[in-house]
Order: structure tokens, then sequence, then C-alpha cells
């Protein structure tokens, strides 16, 4: 796992930490012993896979640049993660919702996958951003001067195709996703509010949002300085750790539910 998630963000030690956080709900120090195999798999990896793709080391994404000159801005990450927070919730019970309805229709698997590829279809001809998992069309949010209404707008369609995606029986997944609609919502707050700074603003939602859902708040940090090239992550830290704490106390994924369930027997 660890050097797959590596081949997959070119990140080794966010790769090889995110395989180990994502097990487990809320007793993290469970994978200790893992941790160096780990990381030796995940440099392994990453060496082999930039040999086979030719791939450089640059970061995934250019985003503004960002300097951190002042401790408002650990506030201003603190209110991004809350709302980060806020979006994970919002995610979650639409997922759920999607989840459910689709468990009403008594029909075999290729009815439900139907349905799902109508709903994805239609969401991708009213919003074409919502394609694919998000990797390319990220960066169009972070180089177009896109409207804040269109931005949460765009936000809560990615929220939506994540979900019919995943529960009518199609192979997708959240992070890139969830990375997407942090984008979103963080760039149409820093549009919403002048003076703020929009790399700030983007990347703690980011963090919030995805740690919210997947409960991984050190390898979000991880990840995410990685993947955008922001050398201060302590504000991105400090939005992981928001979203974290707030997240709803049944967590989304089947195997930190089930964690979760072992830990309380």
């Amino acid at each position: 796992m660890a050097a797959g998630f590596t081949a997959l963000f070119g990140a080794p030690l966010g790769g090889a930490m995110f395989a180990l956080e994502i097990l487990h709900h809320q007793h993290i120090v469970e994978y200790y012993e893992a941790l160096m195999p780990a990381i030796v798999s995940s440099c392994a990896s990453y060496l082999v896979f930039a040999a086979i793709t030719h791939l450089g080391i640059a970061p995934t994404w250019h985003f503004p640049q960002y300097h951190l000159d002042k401790i408002d801005d650990f506030a201003i990450a603190i209110m991004f993660g809350m709302i980060g927070a806020v979006a994970g919730w919002i995610f979650m019970g639409i997922f759920r919702g999607c989840d459910y309805l689709l468990a009403r229709i008594p029909s075999p698997i290729y009815v439900h996958t139907t349905l799902a590829g109508f709903g994805l279809g239609t969401l991708a001809v009213l919003l074409p951003l919502t394609r694919y998992f998000g990797h390319e069309e990220l960066e169009s949010v972070l180089t177009t001067n896109f409207p804040a209404v269109f931005l949460l707008t765009l936000a809560l369609g990615k929220m939506a195709a994540i979900s019919i995606t995943v529960t009518g029986g199609w192979r997708g997944g959240f992070i890139i996703p969830l990375f997407f609609t942090g984008a979103c919502i963080g760039k149409a707050v820093a549009v919403l509010i002048p003076g703020i700074n929009p790399a700030l603003a983007m990347i703690c939602t980011m963090a919030a949002i995805n740690a919210a859902v997947t409960r991984t708040p050190i390898s979000t940090t991880l990840l995410l300085s990685k993947l955008a090239n922001l050398s201060p992550f302590t504000p991105i830290l400090f939005a992981s750790l928001i979203g974290f704490f707030l997240a709803p106390k049944v967590p989304l994924i089947a195997s930190q539910l089930k964690s979760q369930r072992e830990a309380t027997e």
C-alpha cells in the first residue's frame, strides 16, 4: 500500500504515512512497527516509478507562492480548517444519501451502474470540470478566475460525482477528488473575502476536508506540502488537525469502521 500510494502521489514519506494512517480511526499508534518498512518500500517505489515514467520531481500543482510571515495566518488556517470540516460533513451526508437511495433499489448491479453513469453524465454536461478524478482539473481551478458562486457549485457537483461513482458500483476514490473540492471551496472564500491569501485558503481547506473524511491528518499534511510545493507546512498541519478533530465520530471508510468496532469490543 505504501509503495502504491507513493507511485500515485509522488511523495515517499506522505505515501508511507497515508498507507499506515488510513487503516485506523483513533488508535494511530498501532502502526509504529510497520513505519520503517513502509518508508523503505515507498522510497524504492518512488525511484522505480520515476525511472520508468521519466517523471521529474517537480510539484504536481503550481500553487501561488505563499510565505508564512505573520502569526495571524494560523488563525486563518484554523478558520479554513473549520470550513473544510463542515465541507467534510456535507460530503459524507451526500455520500450516505446516495448509498441509501441506491440500496433502496432492489436490482442487479448493472442497473445501479447504469443509473450512476446517467447521473455522472448529467453532471459532466452541466459541470465539465467534475469529470475524472480532478488531477488536471484542479490546475484549471488554480489558473482561472472563476466567480465564487461557480466554485461553490463546482464543489457540490464534485461531492455528488464522487458519491455517485463509489456508491453506484464504479471504481473511484476520495483523495484527489476531495483535494479538488477543498481547492474550490477555499478559493471561493478567498474571492469573497479580499485580502486572504488564496494559496493558504485553498491548501488549508483541502487539508481539512481530506483529514475529516479519511482521518489522516499527518499524512495529509505531508502529501499536500509535497504536491503543492509549500514549504511552510505548519498552517496545513493546523488545518488538518482541525478537520480531524471536528470529523464525525462514525468514520466513512470501511476499514476504519472495522477498527473502531474491534477497539470497542
